[in-house]
C-alpha cells in the first residue's frame, strides 16, 4: 500500500510539472470498477484538458504524452514512433503510441485507436471514445495472461489520411505481418444509435464472427452491418479508418463502432436518428452534447465495448485461428 501511494505521489508531481494537474483523475483504478468506468473517466479527461487535438498541433503532442504516462503508470513501458508527412505543402509532425502486454507466444493482436481530431472539436466520440476503451482494456488485462502479445497503438494523425496507421504498417516486416494474427481497430463508440462490429469478406472474417459471438453468448448488443447497401457487404464496412492498412496488408481485423446503417445514404456514416452526424461535427462531438442529447449512451456504450473486447482478445488463440483457415 505505501509503495503504490508512493508511485502516485510521483505520478501527481510530474502531471503537476507539465501543468495538467487534472491528469490526476486517471490514476489506475481496480477490477472492480464497473466495466466502462475507466473508459468514461479518460474520455472526460480527454475533452476538458485537450479537446481539439489535430495531427501536428500542440494538443496533440500533449494527448500522445498522456496516453504514454497513462500506459508507463500501467507498467507497459511505452515506446513512441515519430513520423511525418506533408499536407498543402507543409511538413506535419505527429506520432503512434506503442505498448506490449507479452503472451504465451510472440505472435500478436494489435488493438488501435487514433487519438487526433479534426479541427473545433472535443472529439469525445471520434475518437476519444475508441482511446478510452483500448486504455481500459490495457488496464484490465495487466495481470492477465494472453495467448498471444497484444500490442496497444494509440495512432496520430489519422484524419489527415490514416497517417499513423500507414506508417506503422510500412514500418512491418514481412515477419511481423505474418505474426500478426488480427488487428482491432476502435473508432467512434459513443454517440452512435447502435454499436456494431465489423470485418473481411470470407474467411478474414472470423476476428468479427468470434466477437459477435461472444457478444450473442453475454447478451452484449452488438450487431453488425446488415448489407443494405450493396457497396458495403454485410458484415464490412469502407477503408476510412485505421484497419484499412492492416486490412490491405492480408491482416484479419475486427473493426468496432456506433452508427446507424439504416437512415441517410444507408452508408454507416449518418450516426443517429435525433441528430444526424455527430463525428466532426463542432457543437455535437462533445462532453456536453452527447450527454444532454443521449443521456447514458455514453456509459452504456463504453461498458459493452470494454467487456467484449477484454474477452475477445483472450479468446483468441491458435485454436480460434486454425478454425478460420
Amino acid at each position: 500500500m505505501k509503495q503504490r501511494k508512493a508511485l502516485l505521489v510521483l505520478f501527481a508531481l510530474a502531471l503537476v510539472f507539465t501543468m495538467y494537474s487534472s491528469l490526476a483523475l486517471a490514476k489506475p483504478l481496480t477490477k472492480k470498477e464497473a466495466p466502462g468506468s475507466i473508459a468514461y473517466n479518460h474520455v472526460t479527461v480527454l475533452a476538458d484538458d485537450f479537446g481539439d487535438r489535430q495531427a501536428g498541433t500542440a494538443d496533440e503532442q500533449n494527448t500522445q504524452k498522456y496516453i504514454t504516462s497513462i500506459f508507463d503508470q500501467l507498467g507497459y513501458n511505452p515506446s513512441i514512433q515519430e513520423f511525418s508527412f506533408e499536407r498543402n505543402d507543409q511538413e506535419i509532425d505527429s506520432s503512434n503510441v506503442i505498448a506490449v502486454k507479452k503472451g504465451k507466444f510472440e505472435q500478436e493482436i494489435i488493438i488501435g485507436a487514433h487519438y487526433d481530431t479534426v479541427n473545433d472539436v472535443q472529439g469525445v466520440d471520434d475518437n476519444g471514445s475508441g482511446v478510452a476503451v483500448m486504455l481500459e482494456v490495457a488496464e484490465r488485462l495487466q495481470k492477465a495472461k494472453p495467448h498471444y502479445t497484444i500490442k496497444f497503438v494509440a495512432f496520430g494523425a489519422e484524419e489527415r489520411g490514416l497517417q499513423g496507421s500507414k506508417y506503422y504498417v510500412s514500418r512491418m516486416s514481412q515477419e511481423e505481418a505474418d505474426n500478426t494474427v488480427a488487428m482491432i481497430n476502435l473508432d467512434s463508440l459513443a454517440a452512435g444509435d447502435h454499436m456494431y462490429v465489423y470485418g473481411g469478406a470470407g474467411e478474414k472474417g472470423w476476428v468479427r464472427d468470434l466477437a459477435l459471438d461472444i457478444a450473442e453468448k453475454r447478451k452484449l448488443d452488438v450487431n453488425t452491418n446488415p448489407g443494405i447497401n450493396e457497396d458495403y457487404p454485410a458484415g464490412t464496412t469502407g477503408d476510412w479508418s485505421d484497419h484499412a492498412p492492416f486490412k490491405n496488408a492480408g491482416i484479419p481485423y475486427a473493426y468496432f463502432e456506433a452508427t446507424n446503417w439504416e437512415i441517410g445514404a444507408l452508408d454507416g456514416y449518418t450516426q443517429t436518428v435525433k441528430h444526424g452526424e455527430i463525428w466532426h461535427e463542432p457543437g455535437k462531438d462533445t462532453l456536453e452534447f452527447i450527454q444532454t442529447e443521449f443521456p447514458g449512451r455514453m456509459e452504456n456504450h463504453l461498458s459493452t465495448f470494454s467487456q467484449l473486447l477484454t474477452e475477445l482478445v483472450l479468446k483468441i488463440n491458435y485454436g480460434t485461428v486454425q478454425k478460420s483457415n
